[in-house]
């Protein structure tokens, strides 16, 4: 849950370029330069982007006019397990582990927009022996919870 801990951010934005630059090459996958600047806007922070700030930033930044640009970027982000969409805020965030087949969950703080993955394997299996009981095939699931991240908590409560 490195969003809501003290860290070298700099280092964390550049050490996920470089595990995508890695899965990239090792999967024989085009990172293009406007893949690669959106992975770095969603990096920029640990917080979720939405796909038109996406799109401004681009914009601003001479690499796309049009929104299908940002969606493309964003959809292979997603796909190739670089990036997540965030259901209840129709946004985006980096992915903070991108190994394969992870089972991530999102803490969302209400305060100061903050986003967090932890890890939710056990959430999963509870979820998916639920499903199973009742005869039901999950074919895709999202874990997102919203509240007060630490700082935030430790703020109101002063």
């Amino acid at each position: 849950m490195l969003a809501f801990e003290a860290h070298d951010h700099g280092n964390c934005r550049q050490g996920l370029v470089e595990a995508a630059e890695a899965k990239c090459a090792e999967q024989k996958l085009r990172l293009t330069p406007v893949r690669r600047r959106v992975l770095q806007i969603l990096l920029e922070e640990h917080k979720a982007v939405g796909a038109y700030d996406v799109l401004a930033r681009l914009q601003a930044e001479g690499l796309g006019a049009h929104p299908p640009v940002a969606y493309r970027a964003l959809e292979f982000l997603v796909e190739h397990g670089f990036a997540h969409k965030l259901e209840r805020l129709n946004a985006f965030v980096a992915c903070a582990c991108p190994a394969d087949g992870h089972k991530p969950a999102f803490l969302i703080c209400r305060s100061c927009a903050a986003v967090a993955e932890a890890e939710a394997e056990a959430a999963v299996a509870a979820l998916a022996g639920v499903a199973e009981a009742a005869g039901f095939q999950i074919e895709s699931a999202a874990v997102e919870a919203e509240g007060l991240c630490p700082s935030c908590r430790q703020a109101e409560a002063n």
